[in-house]
C-alpha cells in the first residue's frame, strides 16, 4: 500500500472476467503517518481505508470489464461491516464481485480476509461515466499495469 498516494492495492492476484470476480493483495505498511493518530501506541488500519481498499479492488474489476472505456467513481457504501482489527504489516486478500452493471451504475460486493478469516465486507455502488480526458484514461491504465491488472 502507498497511503501517501492513496493507492491501496499492491497487486491483482486473480481476475476472472467471466465470473465478474477479482482478488487483490494489499499489505498494510509497518509504519505510516496515519498510525500516529490511529491510535497512539496502538496502530490500527482505519476502517475507512479498509472500505477504500475494497472500493479500489472493485474499481479495477470494473475498469477491466469495461476495457477502460468508462471511469469508475465510488458513489455509495452500503452495509459495511468490520469484523476484526488490522495491524501494520498485515497482508490482506481483497476481493470484488460484480452484482450489477448498467445504466451508468455498477454494484459490487467487496470482502477482505486475512489467512482465510473474514475482516470486512460491504456492498459498493459506483457511478460509471466517460473519462474526462485521454490523459486521465492513460493514467488509470498505467496504474492498472503497475498492479498487474
Amino acid at each position: 500500500m502507498r497511503l501517501d498516494s492513496f493507492q491501496l492495492i499492491d497487486q491483482v492476484e486473480e481476475l476472472l472476467p467471466a465470473e465478474g470476480l477479482i482478488r487483490c493483495r494489499a499489505t498494510v505498511p509497518q509504519s505510516a503517518s496515519i498510525f500516529a493518530g490511529h491510535f497512539p501506541g496502538h496502530p490500527l488500519m482505519p476502517g475507512v481505508l479498509l472500505a477504500e481498499a475494497m472500493a479500489q479492488t472493485s474499481g479495477q474489476l470494473l475498469l477491466a470489464l469495461n476495457d477502460f472505456t468508462r471511469m469508475v467513481l465510488l458513489a455509495e457504501i452500503r452495509s459495511a461491516k468490520f469484523r476484526r482489527m488490522v495491524l501494520p504489516g498485515t497482508v490482506l486478500s481483497v476481493t470484488g464481485r460484480l452484482v450489477h452493471d448498467g445504466s451508468g451504475y455498477a454494484v459490487t460486493e467487496g470482502a477482505i480476509t486475512v489467512d482465510g478469516q473474514a475482516v470486512a465486507e460491504s456492498e459498493l455502488r459506483f457511478r460509471t461515466l466517460p473519462f474526462p480526458s485521454e490523459e486521465t484514461r492513460a493514467a488509470m491504465r498505467d496504474y492498472a499495469r503497475s498492479v498487474r491488472l
